[in-house]
């Protein structure tokens, strides 16, 4: 018997390692579409899906020829915050460096046209102000 529930896990975990390519697979066929590269990412995969759909329908909403960065990151940021809770930050530009600290699960950076996008959480912790007295 048990040797039936060890071949039983395995070919569970075979079954499920299948179904997670397939879905990367068609997760990178619909971003190739959209015109995405993800570049970097510790984000579940429906924030970046939410974050792919959101920036492309911003882009797409903008004056032909006119895409603006700073509108783009701002669309983002509202987004996120709104969406997910508070304190998402939004870099968005042809060329720039960085180095941030942020939350667990919430950071992704990709292109989209010729824009990177650089969306990431921090933690966000109340302001004791007895403390500071």
């Amino acid at each position: 018997m048990e040797g039936a529930e060890v071949e039983l896990e395995r070919r569970s975990r075979f079954l499920n390692s299948l179904i997670q390519k397939k879905k990367g697979i068609d997760q990178k066929q619909q971003n190739a579409c959209m015109n995405i590269r993800m570049r970097a990412s510790d984000m579940p995969i429906s924030l970046q899906n939410h974050a792919f759909k959101t920036a492309r329908n911003n882009l797409e909403s903008m004056p032909s020829g006119k895409p603006d960065s700073k509108h783009l990151a701002l669309a983002l940021k509202k987004d996120f915050d709104s969406t997910y809770g508070p304190a998402w930050h939004c870099i968005v530009g042809t060329s720039f460096g960085s180095y941030v600290t942020h939350s667990l699960g919430g950071f992704l950076y990709f292109s989209i046209d010729k824009f990177y996008v650089l969306l990431f959480k921090t933690a966000v912790e109340p302001l004791d102000i007895d403390a500071r007295r």
